[in-house]
């Protein structure tokens, strides 16, 4: 079945494409297709907000869930927009919705994601998929870390993955050894949840904060690569202004978004 989603704050080509995610693809017609918990679906933008389309009802709280839609992004909106910067970044990029994302799927595909192009990323990603996850109609799931256990690196080398394989069998190793227990991160605070996070060998603030916003929806986590920095030099060398505190994160992806699709951050 076809179920409408209206929502206002809900752009599916600036949320896929805003760099949370790396297994959605955009069709000629416009519609996004993509696998998520193990599910495949496909959306289309309309005038009245989202359809998912070809959804089981029985999966309808697990989409609310992954699109975050209990989450009023109007009002952090209107808080972010008393500064005069942030009100024009959440004008032309307030479509963005922070993804609730499969825990251990955003800790590898982060991973995978340093000194990495989203195409490269994408595809050393599907390949992973295509390797070790659960055939589904359409696709294949990401697999579990569960199924991962004991992988190696020469397991890993069809991946092209390079240095990152290693990275990849120790966040498996730690999170099946409770380690890393990534059920507990949710109900911790978030300098506790990331220090955790990098105890996985090749995980810095950047990924586990990547983690934290886009698996567990911490909004004050605020992951910085060289762009990012870049950004707040030019536009914020104190730092983000008092209406972003609790919500940091939120500001960076509205904030990087647009300035990227409204003249680069060339100076």
């Amino acid at each position: 079945m076809d179920i409408l989603i209206k929502n206002s704050n809900f752009n599916i080509k600036q949320t896929f494409m805003c760099g949370q995610c790396f297994r959605w693809t955009e069709n000629a017609d416009g519609r996004f297709e993509g696998i998520a918990h193990g599910r495949k679906i496909s959306l289309s933008q309309c005038k009245d907000g989202v359809t998912l389309h070809n959804i089981c009802e029985d999966d309808l709280p697990l989409w609310e869930r992954y699109f975050d839609l209990s989450t009023d992004y109007g009002a952090m909106i209107t808080q972010l927009s008393a500064d005069d910067t942030l009100a024009l970044a959440c004008k032309g990029s307030g479509g963005i919705r922070i993804l609730r994302q499969e825990p251990f799927e955003t800790l590898i595909s982060f991973i995978i994601s340093q000194n990495n192009n989203i195409p490269r990323i994408s595809g050393i990603i599907g390949r992973l998929c295509e390797s070790f996850g659960e055939k589904i109609e359409g696709g294949y799931a990401f697999p579990t870390a569960e199924k991962l256990k004991g992988i190696t690196p020469e397991d890993l080398a069809p991946l092209r993955a390079g240095f990152r394989a290693r990275y990849i069998c120790d966040a498996v190793c730690k999170v099946n050894s409770g380690e890393v227990d990534l059920d507990e991160l949710d109900a911790l605070p978030l300098e506790a949840a990331r220090e955790k996070l990098k105890l996985i060998v090749g995980v810095g603030d950047k990924v586990a904060d990547c983690v934290l916003l886009f698996a567990f929806a911490k909004h004050d986590a605020f992951p910085k690569d060289v762009w990012v920095k870049r950004l707040m030099a030019r536009f914020y060398p104190q730092g983000l202004p008092e209406c972003a505190k609790g919500i940091e994160g939120i500001a960076q992806q509205y904030l990087f978004d647009y300035v990227r699709n409204n003249g680069g951050l060339d100076d």
